[in-house]
């Protein structure tokens, strides 16, 4: 009683002392309001319109970019580290490449994301980091590992998404096909990451249904420090272990324990000289490279390939899902694509489709890219200013500040992609029929620099096999596909309230309209 008797006089004392630091000399923007920068008030600065636009300030954030001459802004927060939001991709090739040791992602960033991430590769800073990476790297540039995802992704599309889709079909049942999409994420992911079969998609993974769950709340919550009002609101809730930061410690327990679970499974397996059915996981790999001491670092490095392999590759091709649906011409060039590839490639209608025949799906690796550039799955990241610099398109950043990219914005610049740059299309990217990368600068869907994902060709791999054999098979209507989903910004973006779908089969004798 005493101490929840305190806790109102503590926050209005709390809420006193930063007003009082803003009167005496802190401001929010050095870009006005005529100049098309944040709106700016008395005492509270933009917080009034930070606090109207929080639900979609993806979208608010990318309206004042576009106005600024640089598109670059400069933010200043009473309470919080002050700090650069760009979308210059001359900026960004600073600060991923040119200037990568001067912008690490620095300690904001990891306290925000350590509770759940720990010291895992995408947090991490300096040799931690190198040498993370460069495990990583090795293992991820073999021939067995591209071997390994292939059949792992070939065996959930043939066993499961695709017999419960023909379960659907039969009956219109109405899928969620979001979530659909993140379980079959989330299984191929244990599979590469520590060789296990949460079976999920098949509906028989009630046993993992409390770490699924508790993994999504720490993806939520951790998500949702960078979005208080009042950054020091989230560290005094912490440390008092109360509201969505108790939720936050008990979802991370659950997280960590089923980490530790499975890698001191696979210690116990070792030291019995048992083998692996398969050893070309990716936890086989580390655990050769790390000490029986290091188990922490093994378990926030798992945690961190379940965050990128889940939830990365299923918001980008949930986004696709929904563009298609109102793009029937870009449908059927997909399925003119796919008949040109059995062709060429002599296999049955329906068959998982091999390494090289989708490699040579252009059309459908640009139609994939598109949706990414218009809903990029990471689509803000940020780094720290370790000395002060000055960016190449003229803005300061002095030591301590943090610098954030925004991909989503930059998907919705004229100046980079045209007059056409909020259309969806995928014939931006090919070249006389062939797809034609974009720069990574231009593009940092899949991050740029020393840090580019080094999972980014199985992203493709997973996502193109997926689209591939159901769009083959089946028509996917999408359920008010004329009203634009919200999303939720977790640590990736997702839609709010899933995608509801309805399949229909396609049969073999469809195809033949597609010449």
């Amino acid at each position: 009683m005493e101490l929840a008797g305190l806790l109102p006089s503590l926050f209005f004392f709390l809420i006193f002392v930063y007003l009082l630091a803003y009167f005496h000399g802190c401001k929010y923007s050095t870009v006005n309001a005529n100049a098309g920068g944040f709106r700016s008030y008395p005492i509270v600065g933009f917080l009034p319109d930070f606090i109207k636009n929080r639900h979609r300030i993806l979208d608010w954030i990318t309206e004042v970019l576009i106005l600024q001459p640089t598109n670059t802004l400069l933010l200043q927060r009473p309470g919080d580290s002050d700090g650069i939001i760009t979308a210059n991709p001359m900026n960004i090739e600073h600060m991923l490449k040119t200037n990568f040791e001067n912008y690490p992602k620095g300690k904001r960033f990891v306290s925000m994301l350590q509770d759940f991430l720990g010291q895992g590769i995408f947090i991490s800073d300096g040799e931690q980091w190198k040498a993370q990476r460069k495990t990583a790297s090795f293992e991820f540039s073999t021939k067995s590992l591209r071997n390994f995802v292939m059949d792992a992704v070939r065996f959930e599309v043939t066993n499961r998404l695709v017999p419960l889709l023909e379960r659907g079909a039969g009956n219109q049942k109405i899928f969620d096909l979001q979530d659909m999409l993140e379980r079959f994420a989330f299984d191929n992911v244990c599979k590469l990451a520590f060789n296990e079969d949460p079976g999920c998609l098949a509906g028989d993974g009630t046993s993992r249904s409390d770490f699924v769950h508790s993994f999504d709340d720490a993806a939520n919550i951790s998500a949702a420090r960078f979005m208080y009002a009042f950054p020091i609101l989230w560290r005094i809730k912490k440390f008092l272990n109360v509201g969505y930061e108790r939720r936050l410690r008990e979802s991370i327990s659950t997280v960590h324990q089923f980490a530790t679970e499975i890698i001191r499974t696979r210690k116990e397996k070792m030291k019995k000289e048992i083998k692996a059915a398969a050893d070309e996981d990716l936890l086989s790999r580390f655990m050769a490279s790390y000490s029986d001491s290091e188990e922490e670092v093994l378990r926030d490095m798992v945690v961190s390939f379940i965050l990128a392999g889940r939830d990365t590759t299923s918001s980008g091709l949930s986004w696709f899902f929904w563009i298609l649906a109102s793009r029937p011409d870009v449908e059927n060039n997909i399925l003119k694509e796919i008949k040109t590839v059995r062709t060429l490639h002599p296999t049955s209608f329906g068959e998982t489709f091999s390494f090289d025949q989708l490699r040579e799906m252009q059309y459908l690796h640009a139609a994939i890219s598109e949706a990414m550039r218009l809903y990029p799955p990471v689509p803000v990241d940020t780094r720290e200013c370790l000395n002060d610099d000055m960016l190449p398109d003229g803005t300061f950043i002095r030591k301590g500040w943090f610098i954030t990219y925004f991909t989503y914005s930059m998907g919705r610049l004229e100046r980079l992609w045209g007059p056409d740059c909020l259309s969806y299309k995928p014939e931006r990217w090919l070249e006389n029929g062939v797809y034609r990368a974009e720069s990574q600068f231009k593009f940092p869907v899949f991050h740029a620099g020393p840090r580019t994902c080094l999972g980014k060709e199985m992203a493709y791999i997973q996502m193109k096999s997926i689209a591939a054999c159901v769009i083959e098979r089946f028509e996917v209507e999408v359920l008010e596909k004329e009203k634009h989903p919200e999303y939720e910004l977790s640590l990736t973006l997702r839609m709010k309230g899933g995608l509801p779908v309805r399949v229909r089969r396609r049969s073999p004798g469809d195809m033949k309209h597609y010449d």
